[in-house]
């Protein structure tokens, strides 16, 4: 039996925004973006095919959640309390100049930590946390 993960879930408030985030600044490529009943369907991965795709979902999205349940995701991700995702990448410094330079948000600048990995963290435009990592030799 073979077992991969297919896609993930981060929660935006604003998909033109987070595309600008994900899509330009990061440059993941646009899989799906589908409109249907008022809702949006928005898929980005890597461009070269490896991992799984990332969905930029609206709190609204959830079609079995109550309209507090929704306020309370809202509110949860308007301070940043929702979790993110970790990349894995080759150059953790030029990635974090790439990010910052399209207007990241900082939260933490390059470093080594002690865990084996070389990592920086932004937050996207709805607040989540985003890490780069980089093994270290």
């Amino acid at each position: 039996m073979s077992l991969r993960l297919q896609q993930c879930f981060i929660a935006v408030d604003d998909h033109e925004k987070a595309l600008a985030f994900y899509r330009d600044a990061l440059g993941l490529e646009v899989r799906n973006d589908v409109k249907y009943e008022g809702l949006r369907w928005v898929t980005v991965a890597s461009p070269d095919g490896e991992g799984p795709e990332i969905v930029l979902e609206t709190p609204a999205a959830d079609p079995n959640a109550s309209a507090a349940d929704r306020r309370a995701t809202e509110e949860l991700l308007a301070k940043g309390l929702l979790r993110g995702v970790n990349f894995h990448t080759d150059d953790c410094d030029a990635t974090f100049e790439k990010v910052r330079a399209a207007g990241g948000e900082v939260l933490q600048e390059p470093m080594d930590m002690p865990y084996g990995m070389r990592d920086c963290a932004f937050r996207d435009p709805a607040g989540n946390m985003i890490r780069f990592m980089q093994p270290r030799d």
